[in-house]
This record gives structure tokens, C-alpha cells and sequence, in this order.
């Protein structure tokens, strides 16, 4: 019993790299499709432990003929932004708003970092990550630092550590960075605080 009350008081971790695949219909992932305006970009998003500093969970960003974000193994999830092989597609400023503001809560923030690419670049990267596939759980970091150097992006290494990847990632020339922080927790947050309860069988079960 005692054990059970203790799991379920328990706060969750960072839910980052651990989803099951998606496979959102060709035709649903078309009609959302979305550009950004403004030159080519990527975009990584790394979450970071406020505590430890240690990396949560990382996704690529990229903005060319469409804006996407390769998710690795993530667990956001919004119904106008299909998600298809960990690839999330309708990218509007307001999605992006969104997923940031999932992960960035009082245990994690998030670092973003854009470079300008030219528009092959730009272009190559979406074909990288929509052929890339789902990754396995706690991936995303191995997943990420492959695709960039896959692009010719030699000095960030192959990691499956998400700060890592987002460190050499700081080295690259012309990169921009800022950080989100939010210590608000709202109802799809993992850190959502966890209660328990005692049902009519006399068992003690998590309540949200």
C-alpha cells in the first residue's frame, strides 16, 4: 500500500523520448502543411533539466517548403499538427508556441537554437527526417546529431545525449539561441502534480 501511495504521489519525468509510432494520413499531413516566411532555417530544441542541466529530450526543426519538427520518440501530440514517423507537420507559429510551451514547465526549460541554411539545405533536411522513420525510445539525441551530420554538419558529434548535441551545436557559425522558461503547469504538462486516491475496492490508484 505504502508503495503504491508513493507511486502515485511521484512526479513524472521529462515524457520526451518515449512514444509510440504515428503514421497520420498522406492526406491529412498535406492539407496541414504549412511555410514559414523568411529565409531557411534549423531549429534545435533541446529541453534542459533546470537542476542538473542535463538534456530531457531534443527535436529538429526545420523550415523550407514546409516547417516540420523531427520529434524523436516524442510525446507531444496536437490534433491540426499530424505527426507521421515522428515527423509533426503543420508547424504554424501557434504549434510552435504550443510545443514549446509542453515542454518548458518548473522542471525543464527549453533552449532554441536557429541557423540559416540555404534552401537546398533546407530541403535535404526534410527529406532526411521524413525518411529517417520513428526512432527507438531515449533516441533523440543519437537520432538528431545523425540527421545533422548527414547534412555536412562534421563538428557536432554523434551523441545520444541531448545538451551534448545542443552544446556543438552553439559552435556552428551564425547560430542564434534563446531560452524558454516557464513555471506555470498546466493540464497536459508531465509535471502535472499527482494524487492519490481510494477507490470502492479499498486500493489506492492515481487521480489527476
Amino acid at each position: 500500500m505504502r508503495l503504491a501511495l508513493a507511486l502515485a504521489l511521484a512526479l513524472p519525468v521529462l515524457a520526451g523520448c518515449g512514444a509510440d509510432n504515428v503514421y497520420a494520413p498522406l492526406e491529412e499531413v498535406q492539407a496541414r502543411a504549412w511555410a514559414e516566411p523568411g529565409p531557411p532555417k534549423l531549429t534545435l530544441l533541446t529541453a534542459i533539466n533546470n537542476r542538473s542541466g542535463a538534456g530531457g529530450h531534443s527535436a529538429l526543426m526545420v523550415s523550407g517548403s514546409e516547417r516540420v519538427i523531427f520529434d524523436p520518440a516524442g510525446t507531444w501530440r496536437h490534433p491540426t499538427a499530424p505527426e507521421r514517423g515522428d515527423v509533426l507537420h503543420g508547424i504554424t507559429p501557434t504549434m510552435l508556441e504550443f510545443y514549446t510551451d509542453y515542454h518548458a514547465r518548473p522542471t525543464y526549460h527549453m533552449v532554441v537554437q536557429e541557423v540559416v541554411v540555404s534552401p537546398e539545405m533546407a530541403e535535404q533536411a526534410l527529406a532526411l527526417v521524413k525518411a529517417h522513420g520513428p526512432a527507438g525510445k531515449a533516441t533523440c539525441g543519437i537520432a538528431i546529431s545523425g540527421i545533422l551530420q548527414e547534412l555536412g554538419f562534421a563538428s557536432v558529434g554523434r551523441s545520444w545525449y541531448p545538451d551534448r548535441v545542443m552544446r556543438d551545436f552553439a559552435e556552428l557559425p551564425g547560430v542564434t539561441e534563446s531560452k524558454i522558461f516557464d513555471d506555470t503547469v498546466d493540464e497536459s504538462s508531465p509535471d502535472r502534480p499527482r494524487v492519490a486516491r481510494v477507490t470502492d475496492d479499498g486500493f489506492e490508484r492515481a487521480a489527476y
